[in-house]
């Protein structure tokens, strides 16, 4: 593809005067679409950025990560457990949703499953009257928190794991969660499948077949048809996809789309879901996970090794800051409470946050590009500054490059950077270069690739009057939604 990088003098503003000849009769449309593009959902969802992850179940107080499946429901019995302390502390923190173990690999149901005996029924907590997954729901939507449930594929304690009997029991819970407690959001699915269990009181090891067993597509089938607005995540989508790891790090280019025929759940190829691929033909939103501490459950003694405010913004511009949605892990302890240190650190982050993204420096300031779609104002390059994520500019037919310039008046100091794509068309740019104009002279602060949702861009503070936005390389018309300039003091960098 042809590099866009010559640079022309701009003979476009942003100011609706200049259009002040053009007939108001004409429509001005939207630009085309890509061939791939998200989901009314999905961007509804991309929108969040940043939401949580309960971990819950008997290996809180077995101090366990992975159960064995011969818990007794007797040792669950969280003594202060309260499900708005969870929800409180997540809308403070800025998280649009929490997901709940509703069952993990030891195969403990939070609810009381009409299909087994091992779940809170059985359990002292609330003498067996309890659901764990009922107050967490309904928490959740008194704080305006949506819900997300994880439903283990893999149970290491019903005595059927790994025959076809099986699937008609994990569907007939995934039934119960998505008919009794209301919308679901999302639904949570790993690769973690078959090994060693109790299995019933057989104690042995049994595989399955990651390709076949779970009849995935009949099943997310199946989910669908229930609720037809549930998100469903795993390896393979089909509407969100893991990012590889587990640090909550996208790669710096990270697409939205991949090819979904050629993963297993299970059996991802970790470096190709990191970045997504730009000939992908189906979209997925990217989750990029990590736990605030080192275990997914609550140990006591990881107390002093809660990541600390700085290391979750470093999280933040990876995940974030690279066209992908955060989910973070807060365990509670066996009080059934978020700890004090992980709900300390939550607040300060947010507190940063907040703080360094208060004032958009380049907000309502003059831009001029030198092309733009039909030269309708709608589509003005001044609807990068204006706030606004529904508004966009966009380059002119048949291009795929494009220059912009801002004019920030008095030199500002900044050291922050923030580019979003309107994705509902697609994922479009390639690459992209930022100049800044310091002292009178133009200088190259950022090359980049891919941008997508939302690209932020940490770079050592500068002071500069003037910005260009190059837009290098594009797979369809370059459009941009929103651009920003913004300074952290060095104590809140988190580098």
């Amino acid at each position: 593809m042809k590099r866009y990088t010559e640079w022309k003098l701009p003979v476009l503003v942003s100011a609706g005067l200049a259009f002040g000849l053009i007939s108001c009769s004409l429509s001005p449309g939207d630009i085309p679409p890509n061939d791939v593009v998200p989901t009314p959902e999905q961007l509804e969802y991309q929108r969040m950025e940043f939401i949580g992850f309960v971990h819950f179940t008997v290996n809180t107080f077995t101090d366990k990560e992975w159960g064995f499946g011969d818990e007794s429901p007797g040792i669950f019995d969280p003594t202060e457990f309260d499900a708005d302390q969870w929800a409180s502390v997540a809308a403070e923190a800025g998280m649009k949703e929490l997901i709940l173990t509703a069952k993990h690999h030891d195969g403990f149901c939070l609810w009381p499953s009409r299909f087994t005996e091992h779940s809170v029924r059985h359990s002292p907590w609330k003498e067996g009257s309890g659901d764990i997954v009922g107050d967490f729901v309904s928490a959740c939507r008194r704080y305006g928190v949506k819900v997300g449930l994880y439903l283990s594929p893999w149970d290491r304690n019903h005595a059927d794991y790994g025959r076809p009997e099986y699937l008609e029991y994990y569907r007939n819970q995934m039934r119960e969660l998505l008919s009794d407690y209301g919308e679901i959001t999302e639904l949570w699915f790993d690769g973690a499948n078959g090994g060693s269990g109790y299995y019933g009181g057989a104690n042995e090891t049994r595989w399955i077949d990651r390709e076949t067993y779970y009849e995935w597509q009949e099943t997310w089938a199946m989910v669908k048809s229930l609720q037809s607005g549930t998100l469903l995540f795993s390896d393979a989508g089909p509407d969100i996809r893991w990012i590889g790891n587990e640090r909550g790090y996208a790669a710096e280019t990270n697409w939205s789309m991949i090819n979904t025929d050629k993963i297993v759940v299970g059996g991802a190829d970790h470096a190709y879901l990191n970045s997504g691929d730009p000939e992908g033909r189906k979209w997925t939103v990217p989750l990029c996970n990590t736990s605030i501490r080192p275990g997914w459950f609550y140990h006591a003694d990881q107390d002093d090794q809660v990541k600390s405010p700085q290391e979750l913004l470093n999280v933040y511009y990876r995940s974030v800051g690279r066209n992908g949605v955060l989910l973070l892990n807060i365990p509670p302890d066996q009080r059934g409470l978020f700890h004090e240190r992980d709900v300390e650190v939550l607040r300060e982050f947010r507190r940063i946050l907040d703080e360094t993204f208060a004032e958009n420096l380049a907000a309502s300031k003059p831009v001029v590009a030198d092309t733009q779609w039909r030269r309708h104002p709608k589509f003005a390059p001044s609807n990068l500054v204006d706030d606004d994520l529904d508004s966009y500019w966009a380059a002119g037919e048949n291009a795929r490059g494009a220059n912009l310039e801002i004019d920030l008046g008095d030199a500002v100091f900044f050291d922050r950077i923030m580019l979003q794509e309107p994705i509902r068309f697609g994922q479009r740019i390639s690459e992209f270069e930022i100049q800044a104009r310091v002292n009178g002279e133009w200088i190259s602060i950022v090359h980049g690739t891919t941008i997508g949702y939302k690209r932020l861009l940490r770079i050592p503070e500068i002071e500069a009057d003037r910005i260009r936005i190059l837009i290098l390389e594009s797979n369809n018309v370059p459009a941009l939604s929103n651009f920003g300039l913004f300074r952290a003091s060095k104590a809140k960098m988190g580098q």
